[in-house]
């Protein structure tokens, strides 16, 4: 715990000051309450799901939530020159077009029901979800990084480092415990395993640990290109234009994406993305974000099935 701390201490020393922080805070409060208010995601934005415009209105929201950080940050750092950077325009931008049409992709419902002439769509469908990625987020952002960035440095971060994993380690075996504790709760075996019987087992004539592993493993995929984006790409890529000062606009974006949860996930977000973006940007490496999400995930999806049992 001690390189946590030291590594927060200098990145604060790097990068806090009070007024920004406390302008940051009250510019993410303002989209916390505009959202939760209105119920903004999920009343307005989810209402044109398979919709092409419906990428575009995750842009409007995500652009909003990312550039307003931005301007605070340039504005008490005195970095004006940000804006006027052909990089900065084109790092930023390549980042929201490819988050929002994740956000906002559904070819992968025509997928599932043409596949198989659709007797497995459920199945196909939850899988093809947390796959859509590779196309939307991962392959893009190889393509910036080997035609555009042409650095000496690894895959935003996706290169293992040690340094740090110790610590990340720590963290997720302090969690079990609480994971332990939430799979006796009634709320959380109403969420939780995210996995579900859809008798594609039976279709493809493979015990259903098959089907529930591979599900899974598609499950945890879907972490990777959130850690590569945000911790990764606007981190540690980013962090060439701004510095640490990457990390906080970072942190406002991230929230955004959890405006479709329950506030208090939305709110935790903030500190776990801060967390991790400081961490990401000491050890130059996005795998301890990975360890731990996708840890706690699958440590969440364990617990369920072993209650269940």
């Amino acid at each position: 715990m001690k390189a946590l701390w030291r590594d927060l201490r200098h990145h604060l020393r790097a990068d806090f000051r009070p007024d920004l922080y406390m302008a940051t805070g009250l510019w993410l409060a303002l989209l916390l309450s505009i959202n939760y208010y209105f119920d903004v995601e999920d009343s307005y934005i989810d209402a044109f799901q398979n919709d092409p415009r419906w990428p575009g209105l995750y842009f409007g929201l995500y652009a909003t939530a990312y550039y307003g950080s931005v301007w605070i940050w340039t504005h008490f750092h005195r970095r004006a020159d940000v804006w006027r950077t052909r990089e900065f325009w084109l790092r930023s931008g390549t980042a929201l077009v490819c988050y929002s049409i994740y956000a906002g992709f559904y070819a992968h419902n025509t997928w599932s029901q043409q596949l198989f002439g659709g007797e497995v769509f459920v199945f196909l469908y939850y899988c093809f979800r947390n796959l859509q990625s590779v196309l939307t987020i991962v392959l893009p952002l190889y393509l910036f990084y080997t035609l555009i960035d042409r650095q000496p440095m690894n895959f935003y971060g996706m290169a293992p480092r040690r340094k740090g994993l110790a610590l990340y380690a720590v963290m997720l075996a302090l969690m079990i415990p609480l994971i332990t504790l939430a799979s006796y709760q009634p709320d959380f075996l109403e969420s939780y395993p995210t996995y579900e019987d859809t008798n594609a087992n039976e279709f493809f004539k493979v015990p259903e640990w098959v089907t529930a592993f591979v599900y899974e493993l598609c499950y945890g995929w879907d972490f990777v290109p959130t850690e590569l984006l945000f911790r990764g790409f606007l981190v540690l890529g980013m962090s060439r234009l701004l510095g640490p000062g990457a990390v906080l606009p970072m942190v406002v974006w991230y929230c955004a994406i959890h405006f479709g949860r329950p506030l208090g996930e939305a709110v935790s977000s903030v500190f776990g993305g801060y967390l991790l973006g400081v961490l990401a940007l000491s050890t130059r490496s996005i795998w301890g974000g990975l360890l731990i999400h996708i840890g706690i995930a699958w440590g969440m999806e364990i617990a369920a099935f072993l209650q269940q049992r």
